[in-house]
């Protein structure tokens, strides 16, 4: 079913700065959006922090062409890997998500390779997809997946884990596990129905129907559609909004809204009340403040 959805997607590969041998280089071309990458690397999961105007943005970048993206242990590996980079990283404000290969965001796990696993090793490699998924949803900083092309089972899962979903008018959206004789395991089961609702949720996984940008958009899968080729830029607009809002107090915000969805509202109230005790004894409160009253914009340094 997956292949069917892609099978009409290019073999060649667009990859902005990255060349045909996936060997990352840093040119003058790479430098769109401020991008700076000074290091040479062949990877199939690509960590980049932008520079000048766009300073305080991290990319993710997955770059495994020859499959579509699918999701492979070395892919995953790389990918948990850049999670844990950024979660202790304090210059790091939003984290963007997307593909360099044209067409395709991510295909979801990589079936080949799970074919030739033993029962307990698939297992072992789904926990691990959660996991990871667990990890980037949790991270401390807001996330945006730019989604271009296909993005499907594990692919859908991935972006479902971040906190805004920007698709593109080339998306294509939805978890057909069920026709495969087996369930959304990284997570789509729990946090699909929490976002559009339980009847639309299961009508997805039962049916496996793949959405377009136009209807992910309706029922609040995604919350911008964009031109091809724009996701990106979309996430770097709304990225660029956020950047200049104290970065504590959003870590506070993106803290109390997760806990507080899984439990009763007063205990919600109770999240709430300790996530704003600690804004409180911040210099950036201080900041905002005295910028106030100074008529002036606060410059936040995340203390």
């Amino acid at each position: 079913m997956i292949k069917h959805l892609i099978k009409n997607v290019s073999n060649s590969v667009k990859y902005n700065n990255v060349t045909s041998n996936n060997i990352l280089f840093s040119t003058s071309t790479s430098l769109k959006f401020g991008r700076k990458f000074t290091t040479e690397t062949q990877q199939e999961c690509i960590l980049e922090r932008l520079e000048g105007e766009n300073k305080g943005i991290s990319v993710i970048s997955f770059n495994r062409g020859h499959v579509k993206n699918a999701l492979g242990k070395n892919l995953m590996n790389q990918f948990r890997s850049h999670l844990n980079e950024l979660r202790f990283c304090p210059d790091t404000r939003v984290v963007i998500v997307r593909s360099l290969v044209d067409g395709v965001f991510c295909s979801g796990a990589d079936l080949k390779e799970r074919a030739l696993m033993s029962q307990i090793e698939a297992s072992q490699f789904v926990h691990s997809l959660r996991s990871s998924f667990t990890e980037l949803e949790t991270l401390q900083m807001p996330t945006i997946a730019a989604i271009e092309g296909v993005a499907v089972g594990g692919g859908t899962e991935m972006v479902l884990a971040c906190d805004f979903r920007v698709a593109s008018k080339s998306s294509k959206m939805g978890l057909p596990e069920t026709g495969l004789a087996i369930i959304p395991g990284a997570g789509g089961t729990q946090r699909l129905p929490r976002l559009i609702g339980i009847p639309r949720a299961k009508e997805l996984i039962f049916t496996g129907a793949i959405l377009d940008s136009k209807r992910a958009l309706e029922i609040g899968l995604v919350q911008y559609e964009t031109e091809k080729g724009e996701a990106f830029d979309k996430a770097i607009e709304i990225a660029k909004q956020i950047i200049p809002k104290g970065p504590i107090a959003i870590r506070m915000a993106k803290q109390a809204i997760d806990r507080g969805m899984n439990v009763d509202q007063a205990s919600g109230m109770i999240i709430e009340q300790a996530s704003y005790a600690q804004v409180i004894p911040t210099k950036d409160r201080i900041e905002g403040l005295t910028a106030f009253k100074e008529k002036r914009k606060p410059v936040y340094k995340g203390e």
